[in-house]
């Protein structure tokens, strides 16, 4: 979470670009960290780096099991009572949504263990790591993207089984350049990079292009869609709102990683406060997006809770 490398300001420069899955080793931290640059004449602190070791672990071991719980949850209310399910939390879609969640929590737990004692398990699952992150996200996006402006989730059938292996495979797709970007390196100890490639290479880009479109021009031109077209806007339910919490909490990281690259690239200069503060808000933004693996799975309950509630009441 955020560019969390112990050194001065010119990390800005560096090829490396690290963040959550990235430092999976332990560094010294003295006052050699402390970078005495002309900003003012004023020392530039970043202490980004020892926060991150002592909390990211735990934080995402409590994440981890939490969204595990919440995901199991969810199945098997989607298993015990299937045809309680309806439109927009259709079975099909919160099954799909659920598996997806699933499958993101479940990389979080090896993580926490490589922040915290390097990574050991070579530069082949480091990249599988990457594609199976950014394959959950693709998936749940284009989920929730199609829920949104379609009924095609309303029933499983051959359309949306056919849906369905576009959305999956389509999303495996789009996760390779992730994949591609990723690496390992020995600094001191094995970490594990989301880029290990230039900051301007081709697979960087279209990675970052990628990202981009998932969490800021597709919510972005669902939303406009949705305003702008008259059978979109009546269509709308306050269940389909509910799946956009994903949306909701990966935006923040977008934002971020668009200003990350630009200030990598040097198309925004760098000043004591960006160094000092920038990290910061990058590794929460993604530490809010990882949120959506248990705080998704409790929301589409909850929904369907309401649901049935409302619909005891109103039979009753």
């Amino acid at each position: 979470m955020g560019n969390c490398i112990p050194v001065s300001p010119r990390v800005l420069e560096s090829e490396n670009s690290l963040d959550l899955l990235e430092i999976m080793g332990n560094f010294s931290y003295d006052d050699s960290n402390v970078t005495f640059l002309d900003y003012d004449a004023a020392p530039c602190h970043n202490q980004y780096c020892p926060l991150f070791q002592r909390v990211a672990p735990t934080f995402l071991a409590i994440t981890c099991a939490t969204a595990i719980l919440g995901t199991g949850a969810l199945l098997v209310a989607l298993a015990k009572r299937p045809h309680a399910w309806g439109w927009p939390q259709s079975r099909a879609l919160v099954a799909q949504l659920a598996v997806g969640m699933g499958l993101f929590a479940a990389l979080l737990l090896p993580v926490a263990v490589g922040i915290r004692q390097g990574w050991q398990l070579g530069t082949g699952l480091c990249r599988l790591t990457y594609l199976l992150w950014y394959w959950s996200l693709f998936v749940q996006g284009l989920l929730v993207g199609s829920g949104s402006c379609s009924t095609a989730w309303c029933r499983w059938d051959a359309r949306s089984q056919q849906l369905a292996v576009a959305v999956w495979a389509g999303a495996l797709l789009l996760a390779t350049p992730a994949a591609l970007a990723s690496g390992t390196v020995a600094a001191p100890e094995t970490s594990c990079l989301r880029r290990s490639v230039d900051i301007l290479s081709p697979v960087y880009l279209l990675h970052l292009a990628l990202c981009l479109c998932l969490f800021l021009l597709l919510p972005a031109a669902l939303l406009v869609a949705t305003l702008a077209v008259p059978w979109l806007r009546s269509g709308w339910k306050p269940g389909i709102s509910v799946s956009w919490l994903f949306f909701g909490l990966w935006v923040p990281y977008g934002m971020g990683l668009a200003v990350d690259f630009l200030l990598h690239a040097q198309l925004l200069q760098p000043t004591c406060g960006t160094f000092e503060h920038f990290d910061y808000v990058l590794g929460l933004s993604e530490g809010l997006g990882v949120l959506h693996c248990c705080l998704g799975p409790a929301a589409l309950l909850a929904a369907w809770l309401c649901r049935r509630g409302a619909g005891a009441s109103g039979s009753g």
